[in-house]
């Protein structure tokens, strides 16, 4: 009992404190809007000014073959953690690819499409079958193009080097079918296709579904603009400290996704609270929030300390926002609604809290059960699915249905070669070492296609070389990844000291140098969360609180495997990324949502904030890019799952009770 009273003195002193600064913008109402809207204009273009300071690889993990990646990349200006684009060429029946002839042929074809500084490699430079399809009249080849980085411009070079390929390999064989596929068509592919007319009726419906909810939710002009006012401030100012950040340290282009989704969600469900619970639920799930976003970003780990960063500055800028912005748009929204209804939970009542309104719809106390119940056990159920979460590129005949890049899959797997082609190894052998020997240690490994040491010269810099290594099964799958880790322990055991890089150990780098960390890092995030907000609360209130941020966190990743590694899609594996910024934003949306729900919100606030943000996300996301949809999806479902399952404590709106502002406890 001390020890709440204790803290209910604090959170009061810290309440007196939000007040005062509520007060104070009320009272310089003109200047504050004027600051807000400077960092929105000025804010806005110094974002946008400064996304080149984001790191754009995807990619960073700090494990052994990240670092073995950027080595290649220093010596030889390619290949690493980008994959290879696949050339392969289909003779009629009657001709044999083994033949120098056809072989050469092919070879010198693909060199000369490839343009200078590219590194290729086919059966006639090496000799071994495994550049051969089954059918005996397919051959293909691995390009590493001149220029491609593991960032966003060297992806689209790689790209725009791929139809430099096709369309140089065509005139130069017409007596046999030429494609180019490889990872980097094929998503190229699904981005340019476009949605169809379904996609597109979808991405409307969301639109209009979206002002919809807000216009029911807030029945007003200002109330639908307000909260989308209060997103962009806090996504600018957001962006603004991250970017400040990123001169110092390494942060990830994924900040980029998180931000304003969380921003939009965290807005909306602000707007939605009487003015006092705003204010109060806004300092302390700030502070809650800011202090586990805080132990993130001191994780040696660059795309952890990237989320945690970012939602740090979502926390700062958002909780200021709402204590100062948020008081003068409700002023003007109060004048302009003044003698009506609608007044009863923006004006100021001395001495009082204002009690939530009345949800456009009321149920009773025993049907906000069942669906809340239904929720909880939704999310525990899911959670447990997260254990089965495979992080990695989506398997390829998941990345797209139909193109050139599709129509090039399709003939290597017609041919019997396995699409594990697509991710190949690179074995960075020392000078010195016998690159030939590495590779025929390589190539004993179970699971290994082929393994090959290219004597051109393009694969030979200052005495070391590189080894191509090509898995049987791609990467993200489990017995590509038991390849990766079993070539890794036969090449450390004896012998020069080779190091494992390539497209195909980036996802295994994820999971052992950033999943790895994880363990570690969520139970000191929510320690630090639970510390700020018992301090500002009650125990009881702070346990709630993170617990089911905590659950809403781990189900979204469950959720994400559900719908694509099991369901229809197929994709094997979850974007490697997607789960930490997913997981990220169900943490903060949920934390928010709990605690403004223990100071006494309205019922319907959480849901009105969900549905608002998956509606958002799906109207931008919705199409036939892998990647993205499981971005927008893992979202959407984050936020209605944690709608779903958070009314369960929610008091019912028509008996609010009214707070003394000088109550000493939150609840």
């Amino acid at each position: 009992m001390s020890t709440d009273r204790a803290a209910g003195a604090e959170w009061s002193k810290r309440t007196r404190r939000a007040e005062r600064v509520r007060d104070f913008a009320l009272r310089h109402r003109v200047a504050v809007g004027v600051v807000w809207l400077l960092v929105l204009l000025l804010g806005g273009a110094a974002a946008v000014a400064g996304l080149g300071r984001l790191d754009q690889s995807f990619t960073a993990s700090g494990g052994p073959g990240h670092r073995a990646n950027q080595a290649v990349q220093e010596r030889y200006g390619n290949g690493a953690a980008v994959a290879p684009l696949v050339a392969v060429a289909t003779w009629p029946g009657a001709a044999d690819v083994r033949a120098p002839g056809a072989a050469g042929a092919f070879a010198d074809a693909v060199r000369r499409a490839a343009g200078p500084g590219a590194r290729t490699v086919s059966y006639a430079g090496t000799g071994d079958e495994g550049f051969l399809g089954a059918d005996g009249r397919t051959v293909y080849a691995l390009v590493y193009p001149g220029a491609g980085k593991p960032d966003l411009a060297g992806l689209a070079a790689v790209e725009e080097a791929a139809g430099t390929l096709r369309a140089g390999l065509r005139p130069a064989l017409p007596e046999a079918r030429v494609e180019v596929t490889g990872v980097l068509p094929l998503q190229h592919d699904s981005a340019v296709a476009g949605p169809g007319a379904v996609a597109l009726a979808v991405k409307a419906a969301c639109v209009l579904g979206l002002l919809v909810l807000l216009v029911l939710a807030f029945r007003s002009p200002l109330g639908v603009l307000a909260p989308l006012l209060l997103a962009g401030v806090t996504s600018v100012g957001a962006l603004v400290l991250v970017e400040a950040v990123a001169g110092f340290t390494e942060i990830s282009f994924i900040v980029v996704y998180l931000v304003p989704v969380t921003a939009l969600v965290l807005s909306v469900h602000r707007w939605a609270q009487p003015p006092e619970t705003a204010a109060r639920s806004a300092v302390a799930a700030g502070a809650a929030g800011a202090a586990a976003c805080a132990v993130l970003a001191l994780v040696p780990v660059a795309f952890l300390r990237s989320v945690g960063v970012a939602g740090l500055a979502v926390w700062v800028v958002g909780t200021a926002a709402t204590l100062t912005l948020a008081p003068v748009l409700r002023s003007a929204a109060t004048k302009r609604v003044a003698g009506t209804a609608r007044v009863a939970r923006t004006a100021r009542t001395p001495g009082t809290t204002r009690t939530a309104p009345a949800a456009p719809v009321r149920v009773g106390r025993r049907s906000r059960r069942v669906p809340a119940a239904v929720g909880l056990v939704l999310l525990v159920l899911l959670a447990g699915a997260a254990t089965h979460l495979r992080v990695g590129n989506p398997v390829a005949h998941a990345l797209v249905a139909s193109g050139p890049a599709r129509d090039g899959l399709d003939r290597l797997t017609a041919a019997g070669v396995p699409s594990g082609v697509l991710n190949p190894l690179e074995v960075l052998v020392p000078r010195g070492a016998d690159a030939a020997a590495v590779a025929a240690r390589a190539a004993r490994v179970p699971g290994v296609l082929l393994a090959a040491a290219p004597a051109a010269a393009e694969w030979r810099r200052d005495g070391a070389a590189v080894v191509v290594v090509v898995p049987e099964e791609e990467p993200m799958t489990a017995a590509g990844a038991a390849t990766v880790t079993a070539l890794r322990s036969a090449l450390a055991e004896g012998g020069p000291p080779a190091t494992v890089g390539g497209s195909g150990v980036v996802d295994r780098d994820l999971v052992e140098g950033v999943y790895g960390l994880l363990p570690y890092a969520i139970p000191a995030a929510a320690l630090a969360a639970l510390l700020a907000l018992a301090a500002l609360t009650t125990a009881g209130t702070a346990a709630r609180a993170v617990f089911r941020a905590l659950l809403a966190a781990v189900a979204a990743a469950g959720a994400l495997t559900v719908l694509w590694q099991w369901g229809p899609p197929g994709t094997g594996a979850v974007t490697g990324w997607v789960p930490l910024v997913v997981g990220v934003f169900a943490f903060c949306v949920s934390l928010d949502r709990s605690v403004a729900s223990a100071a006494g919100g309205p019922s319907w606030a959480g849901p009105v904030a969900a549905g608002a943000g998956a509606l958002a996300v799906l109207a931008v996301g919705v199409g036939p890019q892998v990647e993205l949809a499981l971005l927008v999806s893992g979202f959407a479902m984050a936020a209605l799952l944690d709608a779903l399952a958070g009314r369960r404590r929610t008091p019912p709106a028509p008996s609010a009770r009214p707070v003394p502002r000088t109550s000493p406890q939150l609840v």
